[in-house]
Order: C-alpha cells, then sequence, then structure tokens
C-alpha cells in the first residue's frame, strides 16, 4: 500500500502553493531532493528572482536547467526571455523575429504582466508534453510558484486566456495548457501552511478558489509542526521534583517554557482539526527545525518527507510517451 507522498510523486508536475513565509520554498527543495534521491530526473522551477532554491547549491540559474546535483536540475522563470522562448514554441519564427523587433511589443510586454504569468504557466506545460525528442524527459517538476494571491493569478490565466481568444492560436494554445493542469493524473496542487491564523485561512482560501478552477488541492504540507514529545504531567513531575531538589531554581522558568510549548502544539492540533475537515486532501505535518537552515533544513525536510513513504529510494525511472509539437 503506497502512501499520501508516494501517491503524489507519481504525479509528472507538482505546483507549490502558500503563502509567503510558510516555508514553501524549502518544502518544494525538500521534495525535489528526494525526488531525485529515488532516481527520478527531476526540474525544479523557480519564479522568485532570488532562487533560493538553487541557491542553497552554490548556484544561479537562468532560463536554462542547469544541474544542481546528479538527477536534480534547475530553471528560473519569470523575466522577458523566459516570454520569448515560450512564444518561439507557438509563432513561426519568420514572424517571431518582426514580433520581438516592434516597440509595440516591448510595450506590450512591460504593460502586461499576466502575459508573462500565462507563458510561465504554458512553459511548465510544454517541458513535458512537448519536450523535444532529443532531450532527456523529466520525471518529475517542482514549480515552486509564487506568493498565494500572485500564484491564483497565473492559474487563472491559461482558462481566462481560453475564454478571451476563442479559437485563435492563443486560444487554443492555453486551452491545452488549461486542460494539461487539470489533469490531476499529471498535475497535483499542493499547499505548504503553518499553524499561523492568516495561513490557515490563506490555505482554505486557496482551497475554494482552485475548486472553482476545478484544480482539485492534492495534499496540504503542514510545516514547522512542534515536535513537543511531553503532556502536562510530565511538567507537573517535573516541578514537583524541582520543589524537593535544593539548587534547581530554574525548575519554574523551565516549566512556564514547556507550557508554552504544550498551548502550541494544542494550536496546531485545532489548525490541523480544521485543515482535515474544510479540505478534501492528506495533511503531511513536518516538525519545525528552528536551528537548521539553508542545505541542512533542505536535506533534514527532505528526510522527514523520506519517513513519511513507503517506498525505498531506488534508481528506477519512469518513461514519458513525447507529444509532437
Amino acid at each position: 500500500m503506497t502512501s499520501a507522498l508516494d501517491d503524489l510523486l507519481k504525479h509528472r508536475v507538482l505546483v507549490l502553493l502558500g503563502k509567503g513565509g510558510v516555508g514553501r520554498t524549502s518544502v518544494g527543495a525538500a521534495l525535489a531532493l528526494l525526488a531525485a534521491r529515488r532516481g527520478m530526473r527531476t526540474l525544479v522551477i523557480e519564479t522568485d528572482p532570488q532562487t533560493l532554491i538553487a541557491a542553497n547549491y552554490g548556484a544561479r540559474p537562468g532560463f536554462a536547467p542547469i544541474e544542481l546535483v546528479p538527477g536534480l536540475w534547475a530553471m528560473f522563470l519569470g523575466g522577458q526571455e523566459s516570454l520569448e522562448d515560450y512564444l518561439g514554441t507557438v509563432v513561426p519564427r519568420p514572424l517571431l523575429r518582426v514580433v520581438l523587433a516592434s516597440s509595440l511589443y516591448q510595450y506590450f510586454v512591460q504593460a502586461a504582466p499576466a502575459v508573462r504569468e500565462l507563458t510561465m504557466m504554458g512553459k511548465v506545460f510544454h517541458e513535458i508534453v512537448r519536450r523535444p525528442r532529443s532531450q532527456p524527459a523529466w520525471d518529475i517538476i517542482i514549480f515552486d510558484a509564487p506568493a498565494s494571491g500572485q500564484a491564483l493569478s497565473m492559474l487563472r490565466m491559461p482558462f481566462a486566456a481560453r475564454e478571451t481568444f476563442g479559437e485563435s492560436m492563443v486560444g487554443r494554445e492555453a486551452g491545452e495548457v488549461a486542460r494539461f493542469f487539470r489533469d490531476r493524473a499529471l498535475c497535483a496542487m499542493v499547499v505548504v501552511t503553518t499553524a499561523e491564523p492568516l495561513a490557515i485561512a490563506e490555505t482554505l482560501d486557496l482551497n475554494r478558489e482552485l475548486g472553482r478552477l476545478a484544480l482539485k488541492t492534492a495534499a496540504v504540507i503542514f510545516n514547522r509542526a512542534s515536535p513537543a514529545a511531553f503532556e502536562t504531567a510530565d511538567i507537573t513531575r517535573m516541578v514537583r521534583r524541582g520543589t524537593r531538589t535544593p539548587g534547581l531554581a530554574h525548575v519554574g522558568h523551565l516549566a512556564e517554557i514547556a507550557r508554552a510549548e504544550l498551548r502550541r502544539r494544542s494550536r496546531e492540533r485545532r489548525a490541523v482539526g480544521i485543515l482535515r475537515r474544510q479540505i478534501e486532501a492528506p495533511v503531511l505535518e513536518l516538525r519545525d527545525q528552528p536551528a537548521l537552515a539553508g542545505m541542512a533544513l533542505v536535506a533534514e525536510l527532505s528526510a522527514q518527507l523520506a519517513r513519511l513513504s513507503s517506498i525505498l529510494p531506488d534508481r528506477t525511472r519512469r518513461g514519458f510517451a513525447h507529444k509532437d509539437a
């Protein structure tokens, strides 16, 4: 029997969503590392110009994928280069040269960020469906989307463009991209959250908006869960022992810290309960690691994810039949 995590990694694209500050990028990096260690040819796509995932490996990716470690590549989407490359896949080259050279195109690109959002979604689609046969296929793409509001705008764009442009070249292309992201066997929406009230509220809002687009939440990753492994009775025993033992003047202070941790865990349990009642998707919990950062944090989160799996790492690579451009 496979686990919820194993089911996630059967998809070709994981779209990581969530409020800013919940650790979405670190979780995405951990998922990518786990997939690569399983022998999956993995591409992580970043939309933040700081490219924090690649930075953990001392790399600075651009539009062309660069290999971070064996089996794991990184790409940055978001610049004008991304738009022009994508247009090259749908616009005949002679016409494309004329378009790119026009002043109207330059003005349009700067004035219409929605165009860049549409092409970013299209690029993810092309990396799976229309990747040239001469280039090895990706087993999985981890797409670290922007924070919630911008991510929803990005996800809506193919559907809006299909309605707006109808049976034109742009409309047909947008329709294919929209169908691709609605294919739940290929694409999974993964929402990362913490127990913070605003993060929980945004997670519920995201789930509702995804539902309106027929993009079901495949999983929620509850990040930074308290690692507390004690109960109220343990604190009581500690305090009693402290009152009977001379020299333990700090027991009262330690007990208050422990009680604060218990209150935090209680809030987290309530938050997880809300998520499980209102979202029809598995909730995967990752423990808080406040002392770790960078690659050390990514490695620890990846190890935690591996422990949630029922499948041991292997070198199996899944093939994929390319669709002709």
